[in-house]
């Protein structure tokens, strides 16, 4: 699932440049569609918010690596302890978080953290979608924001980047699936990056007192289903 800003320690970036492995990655020219930014709520923006004029810095976007993950936990942990975004509701261990995101990696799917200043601004990864073998192909995304940094792009830097990595492997749908209707901004960051509304599973979830719905979103990887994934081609040279 998706979080877009629940926690709360401090962070000064605007998300439009990225990097990984020495090259330079623009969201804002892959995600050319995009006619909106993640905005804080007029009624309540953050205490730090910083003034159109204010020097900000763009956030790095690069894998995850162990020291990230006290930082990481705390994002996770207060989604968890505080929203509806992760359906959890007893905070996972450093050491937790840690054994997922060697699951993730044993896939060969990405786990990458957004940095400004050198802190953990937001994170995201990508899991199979179901583990039966014919869901090969389709992955499900998951994104989770610190909230001084929401509306800063972050989100959408790591969401294209999480998206621009996937397209290089043989994953040809990815699935976001959202809590309580993206009342986070989860359903506009996803909309921008081209994903499209599937459907909503009605009260499969409770928590905090109340029935959660799961709103699922769909955006194709790649070639998509125009052709037939590599490993098909494969087993017909079998045959």
């Amino acid at each position: 699932m998706c979080g877009i800003g629940m926690t709360g320690s401090n962070c000064t970036g605007l998300g439009l440049n990225s990097t990984r492995t020495g090259a330079i990655f623009d969201p804002l020219h892959f995600l050319a569609r995009d006619r909106h930014s993640e905005r804080f709520p007029a009624s309540t923006p953050p205490a730090n918010t910083m003034s159109e004029t204010s020097p900000v810095a763009a956030p790095v976007i690069r894998d995850a690596t162990d020291t990230d993950f006290r930082e990481i936990q705390a994002i996770y942990a207060h989604h968890v302890l505080t929203g509806v975004a992760s359906f959890e509701e007893t905070p996972p261990s450093v050491e937790d978080l840690q054994q997922r995101r060697a699951a993730v990696l044993s896939h060969g799917l990405p786990y990458i953290v957004a940095t400004v200043d050198g802190k953990v601004a937001g994170y995201a990864y990508a899991t199979l979608y179901r583990p039966r073998v014919a869901y090969r192909h389709t992955i499900e995304d998951s994104i989770y924001i610190d909230e001084a940094c929401r509306g800063r792009g972050v989100g959408r830097a790591l969401l294209a980047a999480l998206i621009a990595r996937c397209e290089q492997g043989p994953w040809r749908q990815m699935i976001a699936v959202i809590a309580d209707g993206g009342r986070g901004g989860s359903l506009s960051l996803h909309r921008d990056a081209g994903f499209e509304l599937v459907g909503t599973l009605k009260a499969v979830g409770f928590k905090q007192g109340r029935w959660l719905d799961s709103t699922l979103m769909q955006r194709a990887l790649g070639a998509g289903s125009d052709t037939l994934p590599a490993d098909a081609h494969a087993h017909a040279n079998d045959d």
